[in-house]
């Protein structure tokens, strides 16, 4: 009798899909009792390297990659988005956010992934953090070519928030509870309106909430006490400071020089040290530690990459240079857990 040998198991293969506005918005229910994301702050990189470790204890396979399906102003990414594109083994998917701060296109970008993914039997398994009843008929093509999907989702705190056919319809259901998801989420003190809302949505089931033309076109306000009041913005986005009353041709002196706003810049400084962590890696990152000094060399290349990032020359404001560097250091020393310093007295 001829023997056959055992079939060897099948190493399992998976995505995971995360629907962003679900995930944002259902959290800051949970954690805060506000969906809008002007009111807490969430530190997406650890985020998605946590939901990323879960998903491997779980299903204990090969990740092929992450989905990070989330909304921008006509499509173009943010600081935050960018940080994320450049992660290894994520794929950031920008949908549209319209002038009433409504996405468009995510719920579409993340069916058609999910059916091609298994139509080309490139997974075998597939985590998807999401609510919607729409991706309903994602779930069950992808099962038609033999997918299994794992529906995860965030604790409500009160009913539900997954469309109960979604529920039904998956292979496996588990929720991400507060414990899970309290690290990475900070509530404002003061809620911040000069944040954009994108990549923040309303309540779940409600109406989009109208973001201000000051959030659509980045006019912000400052965090300083010690700004000047009002300044008028360049198209660069630069301030003027400017004499009590505004200037005019009558003002005695020349129209003041423009300066760079200050939440761009220490945006810039975060963006350029959240890169550094991700490329240059923690071990070198912490031979700068502590700071609040960098090597000429290294301070040299912050500037110019800042610079790259805003569009606008640094050099002739020293004070929009010391921002640069504080924000910078605030974002290293956050990732290891320290106090701050600044890089002047």
């Amino acid at each position: 009798m001829t023997e056959f040998a055992a079939p060897l198991p099948i190493l399992a293969r998976y995505a995971v899909m995360v629907d962003v506005g679900y995930i944002y918005a259902a959290a800051g229910e949970l954690l805060f009792a506000s969906s809008s994301r002007r009111d807490f702050r969430v530190d997406a990189v650890p985020l998605i390297q946590v939901v990323t470790k879960h998903a491997d204890e779980i299903i204990r396979g090969e990740l092929l990659r992450v989905y990070w399906y989330d909304a921008a102003r006509d499509r173009v990414p943010t600081i935050d988005q960018r940080v994320i594109a450049q992660m290894p083994w994520v794929k950031l998917r920008l949908g549209n956010l319209n002038a009433r701060g409504q996405q468009k296109g995510v719920d579409a970008q993340i069916r058609a992934d999910m059916e091609a993914l298994a139509r080309h039997r490139a997974i075998t398994d597939a985590v998807l953090i999401a609510g919607d009843e729409d991706m309903v008929p994602a779930v069950e093509a992808a099962q038609a070519f033999g997918v299994r999907v794992h529906l995860w989702g965030i604790e409500p705190p009160y009913g539900t928030n997954q469309a109960e056919r979604l529920v039904w319809e998956s292979d496996t259901v588990d929720v991400l509870d507060a414990s899970f998801l309290r690290p990475y989420f900070t509530k404002n003190l003061v809620p911040d309106q000069s944040r954009s809302d994108t990549g923040s949505f309303p309540a779940l089931g409600s109406a989009p909430a109208v973001p201000s033309p000051s959030q659509l076109f980045g006019e912000r306000h400052s965090r300083s006490q010690g700004m000047p009041a009002t300044q008028p913005m360049s198209r660069t986005g630069a301030h003027a400071a400017m004499p009590p009353g505004g200037w005019s041709p009558s003002t005695t002196g020349p129209m003041p020089r423009l300066g760079p706003d200050r939440i761009r810049v220490e945006e810039a400084g975060e963006h350029v040290a959240q890169k550094w962590i991700l490329t240059r890696g923690r071990d070198n990152i912490r031979d700068l530690l502590p700071g609040p000094i960098l090597p000429p060399v290294i301070d040299k290349e912050l500037l110019v990459d800042a610079e790259k990032e805003l569009g606008l020359s640094l050099r002739p404001f020293q004070e929009a240079r010391e921002w640069l560097r504080d924000a910078f250091w605030e974002r290293v020393h956050r990732e290891f857990g320290i106090g701050t310093g600044k890089s002047r007295g």
